[in-house]
């Protein structure tokens, strides 16, 4: 049976994709078939291949499953801004059905989908559903992803009460160094390990090139509940 998986960040710009290419690269070690999915994306590049997104583009790079980029990111858009106002603009609805017909794909050849949002939980899709609606509706286990900074443990609290309130599992979470760290860092984990209700898989620390490195190995998977 194929773990399914959805990472969530506190925040944009907080380390998803990192984050996410860790469990990538420390799932492909530890055996499994793995891959990971973008279902949308916004912020992204006209190529001789078409619009890509880096995000997206580093996910497939990490995967051990061999995949087209249009399976693993459906949904693609230039302008870095809300999905739900790129996709108004565009003419191009995001459809849940799409969505969920491209991760399903991805489960009959994988046994470990790693399934990036965008943005926060409650990032729009459209105008009257979430990221958070299609998470729940796929009942897909959450692991959150806590950009390490000033605001973060209010920000990490409200996130993990929000997909709990969704009956969804908080499976685990990543400390990501976002920043180099400062004076009361350690005072920061040790306050989100206190209030997460969900084991701490690791942290992974502040890098210049972080998609150069072995990231994996930040990570104990086998905290995953």
């Amino acid at each position: 049976m194929s773990r399914r998986w959805f990472v969530t960040g506190t925040d944009t710009e907080v380390g998803k994709t990192v984050a996410s290419c860790a469990l990538l690269q420390a799932a492909t070690r530890a055996g499994y078939r793995t891959a990971g999915y973008k279902p949308v994306a916004s912020g992204s590049d006209m190529t001789p291949d078409g619009v890509r997104n880096s995000d997206a583009l580093a996910l497939q790079r990490n995967s051990s499953l061999a995949t087209g980029y249009d399976d693993i990111n459906p949904y693609v858009f230039e302008e870095p801004t809300s999905p739900h106002l790129v996709s108004r603009s565009s003419g191009v609805m995001i459809e849940r059905a799409v969505m969920s017909r491209g991760l399903k794909a991805l489960v009959q050849q994988a046994d470990w989908v790693q399934v990036e949002g965008a943005g926060g939980w409650f990032t729009p899709l459209g105008e009257d559903y979430t990221f958070a609606d299609w998470v729940a509706e796929e009942k897909l286990p959450v692991i959150l992803v806590v950009g390490v900074k000033l605001g973060c443990i209010n920000h990490a609290m409200l996130t993990a009460a929000a997909v709990q309130a969704a009956g969804l599992p908080l499976a685990g979470w990543i400390a990501n160094d976002i920043t180099p760290p400062g004076s009361r860092h350690q005072d920061y984990l040790a306050s989100l390990q206190a209030r997460i209700p969900a084991p701490m898989l690791g942290e992974i620390p502040w890098l210049d090139d972080p998609f150069s490195q072995d990231l994996g190995r930040y990570l104990n998977l086998a905290l995953l509940v």
